[in-house]
């Protein structure tokens, strides 16, 4: 089994889903493909994926622009008046990282 370290260019692998993967969370066939880097390594079975958005399909797409849009307005709304001032447009508009929890045999280098 490969040991990744940080910023490893990796591809989340296909393969069916188990009962397993089910009942603990652990896989899911919407991440078989995506590819990212990896951004931290947490022991010999976990490590997460920071998810290159070009990757993703159409619909997580669409989701993950929805969800970014509602995050960069709850900051925005969130924030006084004075702190607005000390951000420019392009600050307030920061980017949304997609990271997934992925077990060490489901990755393979990119």
């Amino acid at each position: 089994m490969p040991v990744w370290k940080e910023g490893d260019r990796v591809r989340i692998v296909s393969r069916p889903v188990t009962k397993e993967d089910r009942e603990k969370h652990r896989y899911f066939g919407h991440m078989a493909g995506l590819v990212g880097v990896v951004a931290n390594v947490y022991d010999t079975a976990e490590v997460s994926v920071k998810v290159e958005l070009d990757s993703l399909p159409k619909v997580s797409s669409e989701v993950h622009t929805t969800a970014t849009s509602r995050i960069q307005a709850k900051f925005a709304e969130s924030s006084t008046e004075e702190q607005r001032k000390l951000l420019n447009s392009e600050q307030m508009k920061f980017p949304v990282n997609f990271v997934l929890l992925v077990q060490n045999q489901d990755l393979e280098a990119a």
